[in-house]
């Protein structure tokens, strides 16, 4: 899966139902819970990188995508703005 593919996929959970989806869930909760997953899959990624695994780390670095990717949905920032940024 592409981080397009992945934005794309966030963007049309904002129409789920939270109870039947975690990432409509945190959408629900907003910035304040989903930046708080963004500081603690950051945090694993870096501990992975420095003391685990290849694969531990790219599972926690995906994790990190996602939940950034996540964040971006609910500021609603478009996958247009990142790219402009990048």
């Amino acid at each position: 899966m592409t981080f397009e593919e992945l934005y794309n996929l966030l963007e049309q959970k904002k129409l789920a139902n939270p109870d039947e989806s975690n990432s409509a869930m945190y959408l629900a909760l907003g910035s304040s819970a989903i930046g708080k997953k963004v500081l603690e899959e950051a945090a694993e990624s870096w501990m992975a990188a420095e003391f685990e695994s290849k694969e531990n780390t790219c599972a926690e670095i995906a994790q990190l995508l996602y939940w950034t990717a996540l964040l971006a949905v609910s500021a609603n920032i478009s996958l247009e703005e990142l790219q402009n940024e990048l």
